[in-house]
């Protein structure tokens, strides 16, 4: 059995557009549907069904969804696939599934299994990019936001530009530095072809630390322009290193995101580590 779990919060298509997907859904052969109607409600669907040896079990939603039922499934062996319909669709972006609902539904039911590494903050698994800084800063003024999609993350962008400033982060054994942010990619984006580690190799049991130093207006407006040109890593402002465990420290409620998801920190020590091939998912090759 196949089991479909859709956030239907997610993105912003029109309500005609959801009960016509819901229905479409509804009349596959060997499936079953769930919609969650709270937070967390797909970890209690997945803690549910997992007794009954699902095929797989697909997401339809954005990071978000995505990363609460990764959550729920890595280590199980059961495979993830992926309809996206969120603003970003940073890991479905990553894995080459199409944002057609169509052609991505296809994929989820036929496509081919393959493990990916999960990273955790702490004791929170997140698949795709999580950070501190600025793209932190800017996740939690578009979660904050009413509305949902690419144009609302750029306007976001752009009113966090106004009021940013650079934080200061220790990592490791060295001396506290200010960073205009900083990344742990697992995937090569944020999403929307934000290209934040442009090599970034899901399966290569290592992740990428973007770090990204204070700048100029001009200097960080360039970088946002390698970020979609793919060239980030040549920009004068940034050092990618290559790593499978790190440390750092931050101040107590900083800001930072897991998967585009707006948080922040309880603690001061900050670990992350890699777990090979520990999630399952669907892709077309």
């Amino acid at each position: 059995m196949v089991y479909f779990i859709y956030n239907p919060n997610a993105g912003n298509k029109s309500n005609r557009y959801r009960q016509k997907l819901i229905s479409s859904l509804q009349k596959i052969p060997n499936t079953k549907l769930f919609i969650t109607e709270y937070a967390n409600h797909a970890s209690e669907i997945i803690q549910e069904i997992i007794s009954l040896n699902p095929r797989r079990i697909i997401s339809i939603g954005g990071d978000g969804t995505v990363n609460e039922i990764g959550n729920a499934l890595k280590g199980t062996g059961i495979p993830m696939g992926i309809i996206p319909l969120g603003s970003g669709n940073g890991l479905a972006r990553h894995l080459g599934i199409p944002m057609k609902t169509s052609k991505a539904l296809e994929i989820a039911l036929n496509g081919t299994q393959n493990s990916i590494d999960v990273l955790t903050w702490n004791d929170r698994a997140f698949f795709c990019t999580a950070g501190i800084g600025f793209d932190a800063y800017v996740a939690n003024e578009f979660q904050h936001g009413k509305r949902r999609g690419f144009l609302n993350y750029v306007k976001s962008t752009i009113k966090s530009l106004r009021t940013y400033r650079s934080i200061e982060i220790k990592i490791e054994n060295q001396l506290p530095t200010s960073y205009f942010s900083l990344t742990f990619a697992n995937a090569n984006q944020f999403g929307n072809n934000a290209y934040i580690s442009p090599f970034s190799n899901l399966q290569d049991a290592l992740f990428e630390v973007v770090k990204i130093k204070k700048g100029n207006f001009s200097q960080i407006c360039q970088l946002g322009i390698s970020l979609f040109s793919k060239n980030i890593h040549t920009h004068q402002l940034v050092e990618i290193e290559q790593v499978n465990s790190y440390r750092l420290q931050v101040t107590k409620g900083t800001k930072y995101h897991l998967d585009g998801e707006s948080l922040q920190s309880e603690l001061e020590e900050i670990q992350i580590n890699l777990f090979p091939g520990q999630l399952q998912v669907i892709t077309g090759k």
